[in-house]
C-alpha cells in the first residue's frame, strides 16, 4: 500500500500539477484576462505592506531560483567547481537566510490580511488559502534545515535532485527511493507541487506578467509641445503675420 501511495504522490501527481499549471495559466489568460492581476490592497492600508511585500518577494524569488538551480543542475556540472558537500553547505546557508527573510515578510502579509477588517472583507478564500499554504510550506522548508545539517554529505540532496530531474525529463525514478526521507521533506514536496496545481486559479498568475522588461528598457523623457490645438482636437502650428 505504501508503494502505491508513494507512486501516486511522487510519479503521477507531479504531472497532474504541472499540466494544470501550464494549461490552466494559458486558458485563464485567454478567457479571463480581467482577472489576471495581483489585486493589491495597498489603497486600503499601506501599513505593513511595504516591508512585508518587499521582504516576501525578495525571499520567495531567491528561494524559487535556488531550488530550481539546486535541484535541476546535473551533478557532473556543479562538481566541476565545487564538491557535493560544499553545495550542500551553500544551499543551507543561502536558503536559511532567504527563508528567514521570506518568513518575516509573509507573516506580515498574512497578519495584515487576517486581522485588518477592511482587507479581510475584500479577500477571497483563495487569497487566504494561498498565503496559508505558502506560510506552511515555508515553515516546512525551514524545518528541513537542521535535518540537512545532519546529512552534510549531501546524500538527501542527491536523492531529491535525482527525483526532480527525472520528473522534468519525463523519466521518473522509482518512488521507493524517497521512502527513506524524513516526513518534512515529503510533505514539503507534496505541498510544493500543490502550489503549482492551484497557481492558475489564484492571484499568483501575476507572476507571469511581472514587468522585468523594465530593467532593460531605454529611458524616455516626456516633453510638452508648444503647438496649439485646433477646435477639432488636431494640432496646428501657430501662424504669424507676414512682415
Amino acid at each position: 500500500m505504501t508503494d502505491v501511495i508513494f507512486h501516486i504522490l511522487f510519479v503521477w501527481y507531479p504531472y497532474v500539477c504541472l499540466s494544470a499549471f501550464i494549461f490552466g495559466s494559458l486558458i485563464r489568460f485567454d478567457r479571463e484576462q480581467y482577472t489576471w492581476r495581483a489585486s493589491s490592497s495597498q489603497l486600503l492600508r499601506k501599513k505593513q505592506l511595504r516591508w512585508g511585500s518587499n521582504l516576501f518577494h525578495f525571499g520567495i524569488l531567491f528561494l524559487f531560483l535556488g531550488h530550481a538551480v539546486g535541484l535541476l543542475t546535473p551533478k557532473f556540472i556543479y562538481t566541476l567547481v565545487m564538491s557535493v558537500e560544499q553545495k550542500q553547505l551553500i544551499a543551507i546557508t543561502a536558503g536559511g537566510i532567504a527563508g528567514l527573510i521570506c518568513f518575516i515578510g509573509l507573516t506580515l502579509l498574512l497578519h495584515r490580511r487576517l486581522f485588518d477588517a477592511r482587507i479581510r472583507q475584500t479577500s477571497t478564500y483563495m487569497d487566504l488559502g494561498v498565503l496559508g499554504i505558502l506560510w506552511v510550506q515555508l515553515c516546512l522548508g525551514l524545518l528541513t534545515l537542521p535535518l540537512s545539517l545532519q546529512h552534510s554529505d549531501g546524500s538527501v540532496m542527491l536523492v531529491l535532485a535525482h527525483w526532480a530531474q527525472g520528473i522534468v525529463t519525463v523519466q521518473p525514478v522509482d518512488a521507493k527511493t524517497l521512502q527513506g526521507l524524513s516526513w518534512p521533506y515529503l510533505v514539503h514536496l507534496v505541498l510544493g507541487m500543490t502550489i503549482f496545481l492551484i497557481f492558475p486559479f489564484s492571484r499568483l498568475v501575476h507572476v507571469w506578467s511581472a514587468p522585468v522588461w523594465y530593467l532593460g528598457r531605454k529611458g524616455y523623457q516626456v516633453v510638452r509641445t508648444r503647438r496649439l490645438l485646433a477646435p477639432g482636437g488636431a494640432s496646428r502650428t501657430p501662424t504669424h503675420p507676414a512682415e
